[in-house]
């Protein structure tokens, strides 16, 4: 077994130990109509695809270590702009067909296709991030995304000089209320007297929210206007344009699902980004695709959350610890979130 992250071996151990093991499913090999020994884990991403250094770049990451881990075959496909929920039902039984195993939707966009996608291949193991979809051979992946946008808000809290900050959400959905809930929730916490400017790009994913760097750095350039001089962006790739936005105006942006400062595609403005709310799809991804190799293929629904360290605040930016305060600051309200003193509310 190759060496893995903390947050990946812990993330690994709440998959396993979050339910008891079903037989909803064979090894790699045992799946679909045109299975193959040499066949895995396939996943299908959400809006903005791979290269968003951000929520799908985290899934294949997983994918990645787990290609490298067992050694097999591997699959990873693209969205298309404007397809439909047909269209990824498509997608996951093509997947199912080949024999790959398991086979994941990355994103709750997902859920329709994955439901009925898993019910006509009870042999194969599917998983969802970020929904939940009953199946007996379904695992739902999804986390305590205002656990870490609360740590998020604490840090932003600490770190302006305005007592102005923004938050851009890629689309008006629940899964980005919980992103914004929290992120508030640590600011006000923190600090009752700062203005939290909050917006959605877009009302649906289809118009755009979660795939348009331009939408985010207008977004964010209209906050800045307005003072704010820390952007928290949940928005996929729309958040490349926020944090774009905030170097160019010398403001700290914190970043979302990955750790962005140490992107590589994002390198020209790491300096600007204080930090970043994660959320370990990588190893979630993983811990599934760990669990069909091992032959005890999980389902039911696995929560990440931030006891766990499935979610978290990332601290690789040095100048993070040069911020008054911020550092012991985010380290309390995390003490008090996983002890349950401190309520996160999700919407």
């Amino acid at each position: 077994m190759r060496r893995t992250s903390r947050l990946i071996r812990v993330a690994v151990g709440v998959a396993s130990l979050a339910l008891a093991a079903t037989a909803c499913g064979g090894t790699s090999g045992e799946s679909g109509d045109g299975g193959g020994d040499d066949k895995g884990l396939a996943i299908a991403y959400d809006v903005g695809g791979k290269g968003d250094q951000s929520f799908n770049d985290a899934a294949y990451a997983g994918l990645e270590k787990a290609k490298k881990e067992f050694g097999y075959k591997t699959a990873d496909i693209e969205p298309t702009d404007g397809e439909t929920d047909a269209d990824k039902e498509q997608r996951l039984t093509s997947l199912a067909k080949q024999g790959y195993n398991p086979v994941i939707g990355v994103g709750f966009a997902y859920g329709p296709a994955m439901k009925a996608v898993a019910a006509k291949y009870p042999d194969t193991t599917f998983g969802i991030v970020d929904s939940v979809v009953e199946g007996k051979n379904v695992a739902s992946l999804v986390f305590a995304e205002n656990e870490a946008s609360y740590l998020a808000g604490v840090a932003a809290a600490k770190s302006t000089k305005t007592k102005t900050v923004g938050f851009v959400g890629g689309v008006n959905v629940p899964l980005i209320h919980k992103f914004q809930a929290g992120y508030e929730q640590g600011v006000k916490d923190t600090d009752p007297k700062i203005k939290v400017i909050s917006q959605y790009l877009t009302q649906t994913a289809e118009e755009g929210g979660f795939s348009s760097p331009d939408k985010g750095k207008a977004a964010a350039e209209g906050q800045i206007e307005k003072k704010a001089d820390v952007v928290y962006a949940a928005a996929g790739l729309s958040g490349q344009g926020v944090i774009e936005a905030a170097a160019k105006a010398k403001i700290w942006a914190i970043g979302v699902d990955s750790d962005q400062y140490k992107q590589e595609a994002l390198a020209a403005y790491k300096d600007s980004i204080l930090t970043s709310a994660l959320k370990d799809i990588e190893g979630a991804v993983f811990a599934l695709a760990k669990s069909v190799e091992d032959g005890k293929p999980l389902s039911g629904t696995h929560t990440f959350d931030l006891k766990s360290d499935g979610v978290g605040l990332s601290d690789n930016n040095p100048k993070f610890a040069e911020v008054p305060g911020a550092k012991e600051a985010v380290e309390k309200a995390k003490a008090g979130i996983v002890d349950g003193s401190i309520k996160v509310a999700t919407e």
